[in-house]
């Protein structure tokens, strides 16, 4: 199959991860399928990349001998691993070897990697601001869940988009919700503005945050819509 061709196999996503990410995707996911290897190998290799950079930041910040290439480094690694992990749907549709326990090992590898990078860029704010509460990292882990939770739960018949727009200018907004995005914000932030780090955690505890609580009234207002519709028709 031509490049193009994985390509056209992806699940879409942001306009970052559609014109970045799902790219490199296609060309691993060309490579390994060259190489005969399989979809949950390729969710391996996102898990393993993701570690290293993550655990390269994490301690390079808790000795002190922080620098900024390493967050260069990491910005590029969790990219590659990113881009990866887009790969192997793209395999797995390609050589129709898709399956449930797939489906499963690729979340877990995800959430793996992404309490990994939450530590990572925890670490470099906290050597930065050793004054800032604690409770401002708590919120950042617990907030930074509902990105991935939220798309696992749209997947599937019954998810949906609270805003089901494309045009360019809410794709651009919607840019805060892209994971590719996302770790070019925070990935930049360590590796040039390292003592910026605290603010960009702020800034997307208050986004998650925001977005969850507007999740909850969509949904609670969709499930309320739903419960009126079957008791009318049950009544009728």
């Amino acid at each position: 199959m031509r490049l193009r061709e994985y390509y056209a196999l992806n699940r879409g996503g942001g306009l970052a991860t559609e014109s970045f990410s799902q790219w490199i995707g296609a060309v691993s996911a060309q490579l390994f399928h060259r190489l005969g290897l399989s979809p949950t190998a390729m969710s391996a290799l996102n898990l393993f990349l993701g570690l290293v950079a993550s655990v390269g930041v994490l301690v390079a910040a808790r000795t002190g001998d922080y620098h900024g290439w390493i967050g260069l480094a990491a910005l590029v690694l969790w990219h590659v691993a990113y881009g990866v992990d887009c790969g192997d749907g793209q395999l797995a549709r390609a050589t129709r070897t898709g399956s449930t326990a797939g489906a499963r090992i690729d979340v877990l590898c995800d959430i793996a990697l992404q309490i990994a990078l939450v530590a990572a860029v925890s670490a470099v704010a906290a050597e930065y601001t050793p004054d800032a509460p604690a409770w401002i990292y708590a919120l950042f882990a617990g907030t930074w869940m509902v990105n991935l939770v939220t798309s696992v739960m749209q997947q599937g018949d019954t998810g949906g988009s609270m805003v089901t727009s494309t045009s360019l200018p809410v794709r651009l907004v919607k840019l805060i919700r892209d994971y590719a995005f996302v770790i070019t914000v925070l990935g930049v932030a360590i590796w040039l503005v390292p003592k910026w780090t605290i603010w960009v955690i702020v800034a997307f505890t208050a986004v998650n945050g925001l977005f969850l609580l507007a999740s909850i009234a969509f949904t609670g207002r969709a499930a309320q819509r739903a419960w009126a519709e079957k008791t009318a028709a049950r009544n009728s």
